[in-house]
Parts: structure tokens; sequence; C-alpha cells
């Protein structure tokens, strides 16, 4: 298998899921065009990453909070505010994203999630970052689906500019 000519560097799976997921949907097929994904295991680990691809054109996609690694390592970085789930939560709308959390059977975990002292009086949109933050493999399992409930082109404007840069064929 011949190296890929351009990696997309996230910190996790979750951020690998929902590329991968938007390619599918946008009907790109990443490896045939030479683009691969790759969960890095968190934002300090960029510089090994970089040592595994040299040569390759390298591109990122990180949440807020991690930015400056990033981008003291790579040229291009795309960047989650303050994180993939909250982008994805703010494309879809809170309505949208309890409507997949219903169709997974996951509404009435998210409700008892709401009713915690702590979550009770918090918005929407960070009860449903927190509920899907926790729990095993939620935050994967929701990157997938909340990206397939999207129309392509209303994907957060991270997860398309970085996208479209690793497909480019010019860095």
């Amino acid at each position: 298998m011949a190296a890929p000519r351009a990696v997309v560097l996230v910190e996790g799976a979750s951020d690998r899921v929902a590329l991968e997921t938007l390619a599918q949907r946008r009907g790109r097929d990443l490896a045939a065009e030479g683009v691969a994904i790759e969960a890095i295991g968190g934002a300090q680990a960029i510089r090994r990453a970089l040592a595994r691809h040299d040569g390759a054109k390298l591109v990122g996609l990180v949440d807020a909070g991690e930015a400056e690694g990033f981008r003291r390592a790579l040229e291009h970085v795309f960047v989650c505010d303050p994180d993939l789930e909250a982008e994805l939560i703010r494309a879809l709308g809170a309505e949208a994203v309890e409507a997949v959390a219903d169709a997974n059977g996951d509404l009435v975990a998210f409700r008892t999630l709401q009713k915690q002292p702590e979550w009770r009086d918090r918005p929407v949109d960070e009860q449903l970052r927190r509920f899907m933050g926790s729990g095993g493999s939620r935050k994967i399992r929701y990157a997938r689906l909340l990206v397939e409930a999207l129309e392509p082109d209303a994907a957060p404007r991270p997860l398309r500019l970085v996208l479209d840069h690793a497909l480019s064929p010019r860095g």
C-alpha cells in the first residue's frame, strides 16, 4: 500500500470518524484519493505524528484548547470551537440532536443527565456536549450519527475546510 499523499492529523477517534463519515457523505473515497486520517491520541502527540509522515502534505483538525500546539507544528490547522461536539450541535441544532438521541435509544439517559443538579440549569447545548462526552464509546458513535444527520454542505466549517484542503491537489 502506497504512503498517503496527504494526512489529516486529529486528536482522537471521534474526530477521525466524523471526517471519514463526512467524506463518505460527500461521495469521496479518501483511500483512493491518497488521503489518510490519523487519530494521534491527543494533541500532545503531534511531534511524534509528524515524524511518521515525512513528505506527505499534513493538515490538522483540533479543538480550540489544543490549537496552539498544532499551529506550532503544522502550517494548516482547522479549529473546532470549542470542540467537535459543539460544532456538530450548532450545525444541527439542539432539537435535531435530541431527535438523533431519541432515534438511537439514548433520550431517556440524556433526560436523566438534564435532571442532575450540576446540569439542570445549563443550556441544552452544554448538556448535550456533556452527554456525548460521557459513557464509553458514545463520543465516537455520536460523531458518526450527527454527521450522518447533517446535509453534507451544512457540516461544520472546520470539518469541510480540513477535508477540502487535504483533498486538494495543491498544498
